[in-house]
């Protein structure tokens, strides 16, 4: 019990102090285990753990997902989804919230990252809705909240790092079980934006002719057949997920330097050293939090926050409801990798008590924490979006409620409702 203590007050001190996440994590994973061994001891152990969390085949994942993701970034994929989203629902009232919305989810599907949906398409979005008279804050809160579908919608590094930390839930599964609950919150947000730009009497965007349509189809298609090179191929059994993230990268390489050519051969080591950067990071994340999670398992603390919860309450529906609460205002304050690795070992033992599958607490879990990206204080998409948008989080926070109201909505049909994410998978036989 003295190593949960200690583990607890160093990591919260920590924090609150402002040290970087990952030495947070490491630290107070020493700190727990000098506890009880010498300190030369407790960092010899602290760095195995750490090494044995890193030496995992499905990590391979999450830098190719990188420069694929920075690939697609820099190589005028968006534009072109954009103006895509503009001929599928652009006719419709309000119809440039609807084209935010779609193109988020479009660019999401094919680069896994909110914030890089978040900057791209509100870089193109933001000065187009200000022209046809749309509210700044307005067009930065569709964006911001719609940004985040991405994470949902496959391929998303977050759901290699929960199968990680989870001991090992089909990342194929995870990602299929994706699709609905993304789709799902697209759709609403649309709905919810359809129905305030109406509201606004904001205008109704410009016919597009069919062969401008078909133009502009033929341009989009290589991008989107991105989605069913890799979903097609994890589903049919072609290629693992980790085996995807590698032909991700040699498809939108060919797409981006030689179809679109909008990145040149001298961009390229400016981009594999982005995404070698952040990789690092996220490994680092990765492999501190294994430490830590090793080190709260041996204090038994996964089992002491389930008897905690289990005598709070022993109705299912009212636990989910708890641990939304948690996951939410975690969210809050902590980016999402480490947030999933920290509580997933924590929190899926005590759902699992009562027979949640790890794949539907999975999808929530992470929509939860989607939902903390867009609010403050430390919500990255919030900021990239208010930051495109050159507005200010003041400014915008009014304008986001309805979006908030509408995700929290989603996020609690998800939870209640497992087929939403669980017939997917079933069907395809990933289950």
């Amino acid at each position: 019990m003295n190593e949960a203590f200690v583990l607890l007050f160093v990591f919260v001190v920590l924090l609150a102090a402002g040290v970087p996440i990952a030495f947070t994590l490491g630290l107070s994973a020493f700190a727990a285990l000098a506890v009880s061994l010498d300190p030369g001891s407790a960092s010899t152990v602290l760095a195995q753990r750490l090494a044995t969390g890193l030496d995992s085949f499905a990590l391979l994942a999450i830098p190719f997902f990188i420069l694929s993701g920075n690939l697609m970034n820099r190589g005028g994929i968006a534009a072109r989804l954009v103006d895509l989203a503009k001929v599928v629902v652009g006719r419709l009232p309000g119809g440039l919230a609807y084209v935010n919305v779609l193109a988020n989810m479009l660019f999401g599907a094919v680069s896994g990252s909110a914030a890089a949906s978040a900057a791209a398409n509100g870089g193109f979005m933001a000065p187009l809705m200000k022209r046809e008279g749309y509210d700044r804050d307005f067009g930065a809160a569709v964006n911001i909240s719609s940004a985040v579908t991405g994470l949902l919608i496959p391929p998303s590094n977050v759901m290699v790092v929960y199968s990680l930390a989870s001991g090992g839930v089909s990342i194929a599964a995870l990602f299929v079980a994706g699709y609905v609950p993304g789709i799902l919150l697209g759709l609403v947000l649309m709905v919810v934006g359809g129905m305030l730009a109406q509201r606004r009497g904001y205008p109704v965007g410009e016919r597009i002719g069919a062969a401008q349509a078909w133009r502009i189809l033929r341009a989009a298609l290589p991008s989107l057949a991105l989605i069913l090179v890799i979903m097609g191929g994890i589903i049919l059994g072609w290629f693992t997920p980790t085996e995807a993230s590698a032909v991700a990268v040699l498809y939108t390489f060919v797409l981006a330097v030689l179809v679109y050519r909008e990145v040149r051969w001298r961009d390229l080591p400016r981009i594999v050293t982005d995404s070698a950067a952040t990789t690092a990071v996220v490994l680092l994340l990765i492999g501190a939090s294994m430490g830590l999670s090793w080190v709260m398992s041996s204090a038994n603390l996964p089992q002491a926050v389930t008897s905690l919860l289990l005598g709070l309450t022993e109705d299912k529906l009212m636990l989910l409801l708890l641990i939304n609460l948690l996951l939410l205002f975690v969210g809050t304050f902590m980016d999402m990798t480490p947030a999933v690795l920290i509580f997933t070992p924590i929190l899926l033992p005590v759902v699992q008590k009562f027979g949640m599958d790890p794949i539907h607490f999975g999808l929530m879990m992470i929509f939860n924490l989607c939902i903390g990206l867009c609010t403050p204080p430390v919500g990255s998409v919030l900021f990239v979006g208010c930051s495109v948008a050159q507005t200010t989080l003041r400014q915008v926070l009014r304008p986001l409620l309805p979006f908030f109201a509408a995700m929290v909505i989603v996020l609690l049909l998800v939870t209640y409702v497992p087929a939403l994410s669980l017939w997917l998978p079933s069907v395809l036989g990933l289950k």
